[in-house]
């Protein structure tokens, strides 16, 4: 999606989680603590808020990565419609203006699965092509979902034991 007044593009992608939506929920509202499930985060700080709309934090990337750290917003946090909004205000790494909107609801079929939908835009940077960035930011994305569904899923496994 490339506008003429920004060099932008976005996606959107879809997870299944064979887990309970509370339990998912559970994990991905917790503004304050990332790296629970993105495992490119090695640590996170609140800068101001308590983990609410409108609260900051600084997340500091893994070594190895072409990023140090992030400074990220929390923007919207429902937690009656699951819904999830986050802008990256700062930092060194490539995601410039990036903001996602991440939804979580239960599947029609099944009532102990959720899907998890996180659409985002960023700016492409110079020297970039659409693809190039369309790639690399859905390659983290996806990693995260991932890693989320793991998470839950492995939970749930621990209960079941």
């Amino acid at each position: 999606m490339k506008t003429s007044q920004h060099h932008r593009c976005g996606s959107t992608l879809v997870q299944t989680i064979d887990a309970p939506l509370p339990l998912v929920w559970s994990i991905l509202r917790r503004f304050d603590c990332p790296q629970a499930y993105k495992r490119f985060v090695k640590t996170c700080d609140l800068r101001s808020g308590d983990g609410g709309e409108g609260s900051v934090r600084d997340v500091t990337m893994v070594s190895g990565l072409p990023a140090g750290y992030s400074i990220e917003r929390l923007d919207e946090l429902d937690d009656e419609s699951h819904v999830l909004a986050i802008s990256i205000i700062g930092g060194d790494h490539r995601l410039v203006n990036y903001r996602s909107k991440t939804t979580a609801f239960v599947t029609a079929e099944e009532e102990e699965k959720t899907v998890v939908v996180e659409s985002y835009v960023v700016d492409v940077p110079k020297g970039n092509s659409v693809e190039e960035t369309t790639l690399f930011a859905d390659t983290i994305a996806g990693f995260n979902l991932k890693s989320l569904a793991k998470l839950s899923e492995n939970m749930v496994s621990n209960r079941k034991l």
